[in-house]
């Protein structure tokens, strides 16, 4: 058998996981597992144990997120019966191995490392924004880029700027703190501010993109449900040679003034189909946070 402690996890965590998803009794039996249970939950067992073997003997270090996602494409209907565990894209600074953990995930991931332009729009939870980071760092440290260059549009919940207090990056880092969070995980923070220092990572609000052009860079926009259709067209044409975009958002949170359109609205039906431009939904079976949150955003969109 593969080794126990990849396989099974710390205190046989991947095995209670795989308990509770499939109604099994799994035991590690020396160097064998022992599955117990009605016939069909233990063909089902097997074939999600099936999948986490060959993960493991592929050098990932197993957790029981990754159980619950061998089991969502074995016995789901909506599964990818591909076979294949999605491969580690990146291993933060503390030794936490990073995969997409949902079908649509793995559909945002191929989409960013096959097109030049990617749009991934989806609820919150759904890991848009970590995923666009950890795909940027990673560019970064291959030196495919010269620098990455994050931002957001400055208008949350009926906030302006003006009304803030404190001076101008005091008024924005609130808007830009999940960009820092993001990176936190995946790079140390010493690292961090010395790329933010030699300008390697640039972290600015939407209105600062006007007017450039952004060259060997690989470029995110995050919240862009509030762009505005104008700030869009703006945003999607400072794309310069050797760089790469991703625009994330929720069409569901729109905190833009009445009467002022997204330019997220847009995005499918200007680049469905149109070459090197990826358009990825998400949807609350991609949430990868707390599990009631897919049923809170389920919930609201049937208010709809």
């Amino acid at each position: 058998m593969t080794d126990a402690l990849r396989f099974c996890g710390e205190l046989d965590g991947n095995l209670t996981a795989l308990e509770g998803i499939v109604p099994v009794v799994v035991r590690l039996e020396g160097d064998r597992l022992r599955v117990s249970g009605e016939a069909a939950a233990v063909d089902q067992a097997y074939a999600i144990l099936s999948r986490m073997r060959d993960a493991a003997n592929g050098g990932a270090q197993l957790t029981p997120d990754d159980v619950a996602l061998a089991a969502q494409d074995t016995i789901r209907p909506n599964g990818d019966a591909s076979g294949a565990h999605p491969k580690t894209l990146f291993v933060a600074s503390r030794g936490k191995e990073i995969r997409p953990k949902t079908a649509g995930q793995r559909r945002l991931v191929d989409s960013i490392e096959t097109n030049t332009l990617t749009f991934g729009i989806g609820p919150a939870g759904t890991g848009k924004t970590f995923l666009a980071m950890v795909m940027a760092v990673k560019a970064l440290r291959a030196r495919q880029i010269a620098r990455l260059v994050l931002s957001r549009p400055a208008v949350e919940a009926g906030e302006r700027l003006g009304f803030l207090p404190g001076d101008f990056k005091e008024k924005v880092d609130p808007y830009l703190r999940p960009l820092y969070d993001a990176l936190a995980e995946l790079i140390d923070d010493a690292v961090v501010e010395r790329f933010m220092d030699r300008g390697t990572i640039e972290v600015a609000p939407l209105a600062f993109m006007r007017g450039r052009t952004l060259s060997d860079a690989f470029v995110i926009l995050d919240e862009a449900q509030n762009a505005t259709r104008e700030q869009m067209k703006m945003f999607l044409t400072r794309l310069g040679s050797g760089s790469k975009m991703v625009v994330n958002g929720d069409v569901t949170q729109i905190d833009l003034p009445r009467g002022v359109k997204s330019g997220l609205l847009d995005a499918h039906a200007l680049f469905d189909g149109v070459p090197d431009v990826g358009v990825v939904e998400l949807d609350e079976t991609d949430v990868v946070r707390h599990p009631l949150v897919g049923k809170i955003i389920a919930a609201y969109q049937r208010l709809v």
